[in-house]
């Protein structure tokens, strides 16, 4: 027997559907995906803390569920809309269906939606809030629910995924078939510190995979804790939320600037531009997919990435003086990297690390160990 499900978005507008998942309602802002792989490392990657997820692709759930490809601990999304959801996965790695993944942790699922039609909503009106039930609530109290969930700008999320104790990570990048050559250098080459803002498992991964030895520590840690460590560089991660309201952490990157080197990804971005004096501003429906062109300024040459971010550094609000634009997306013209033109820092806005790929920009991590050697040289 199937059960129903409704989408409620803060305008009123209703999509009704099939329950999977587990039995919940939640809440939050109503955002897109274009990618069409990687489903797992979308669910549990901490950045869409506070996000219902929208996946365009219309078959999710064919290759299952299993723990090597999970970028958390657990899955982070607040739901799941899809058009097809498919309970009968055939994949040899697989050691559960996506349903039973998503439904131990109280992930609700809507199946069964015209995808396609919301999208074009999102596209057009931008990201909204919405209220997704599997638990027989009404279209109107669903509409209510979504109405009174805050707005995503504004938010501090980043405190709420953050590692709560310091810890060290060393396992580096697996290569998932003979066929794919992962270049590995020693351990402990290079000693990193990585600010947990909603960090993804496979950045550690490629940070143990250029040798480093990585202690991950909170958002809220001092940068004199961070110092004391004697790291050879610092890495600021991804993770949700708006970075504005994250003052403190702004605060303590400041005082690293300079004396260490520096690579931010994703918010870790965001967060470094905001310490370089910059400002930040809430894009209209946000950037979320596996295929999106970037070009890079200082090779000329265009990449292909990863992405996932609903807020983007203000280019003009930057010193042209002392900081160099390296990066900009073809699609929007939205800044995507920068780096300070004479001192060791530098980041981009999408994810270079990303799983299930493209892996067009995974050269950053080798030159962060190549900005760490030549400054402790």
């Amino acid at each position: 027997m199937s059960r129903p499900a409704i989408l409620a978005l803060e305008d009123g507008t209703v999509f009704h559907g099939v329950a999977f998942g587990a039995e919940a309602v939640r809440t939050g802002e109503v955002v897109f995906n274009t990618a069409i792989t990687g489903y797992q490392e979308v669910f549990t990657d901490p950045s869409y803390t506070g996000q219902i997820v929208v996946l365009t692709y219309p078959h999710i759930g064919n290759y299952g569920a299993n723990e090597s490809d999970s970028e958390a601990e657990r899955p982070y999304i607040e739901g799941l809309v899809v058009r097809d959801f498919n309970v009968t996965p055939s994949n040899w790695r697989a050691r559960m269906t996506a349903d039973e993944f998503l439904r131990r942790d109280g992930i609700p699922v809507i199946s069964g939606v015209d995808a396609r039609a919301l999208v074009r909503k999102i596209r057009t009106q931008g990201a909204m809030r919405g209220a997704l039930s599997t638990a027989g609530h009404s279209a109107e109290e669903l509409i209510e629910m979504a109405r009174r969930t805050p707005p995503m700008a504004g938010l501090d999320l980043a405190s709420r995924v953050t590692t709560a104790q310091r810890y060290e990570w060393t396992q580096p990048l697996e290569p998932c078939s003979p066929s794919e050559h992962v270049s590995l250098q020693p351990l402990g080459s290079f000693r990193v510190v990585a600010y947990d803002f909603g960090i993804k498992r496979n950045i550690l991964r490629c940070l143990a995979s250029i040798g480093a030895r990585v202690t991950v520590v909170p958002a809220s840690t001092p940068a004199e804790d961070v110092l004391a460590l004697k790291p050879d560089g610092v890495f600021l991660s991804n993770g949700p939320g708006d970075p504005e309201p994250l003052t403190g952490p702004v605060a303590e990157i400041r005082k690293l600037i300079g004396r260490v080197p520096i690579f931010g990804i994703c918010l870790g971005h965001q967060l470094l531009g905001l310490a370089l004096g910059g400002r930040t501003f809430k894009l209209k429906f946000g950037h979320h997919g596996i295929n999106h062109p970037v070009l890079n300024y200082r090779t000329n040459r265009v990449e292909i990435t990863v992405q996932n971010h609903g807020f983007a550094v203000d280019p003009d609000s930057l010193n042209a003086r002392e900081v160099e634009l390296t990066h900009v997306n073809l699609n929007d013209q939205t800044l995507e990297g920068l780096r300070h033109r004479s001192l060791p820092l530098f980041c981009v806005q999408y994810h270079p690390e990303a799983a299930a790929g493209p892996h067009d920009s995974r050269y950053l991590f080798e030159d962060f160990a190549a900005l760490m050697k030549e400054f402790h040289q």
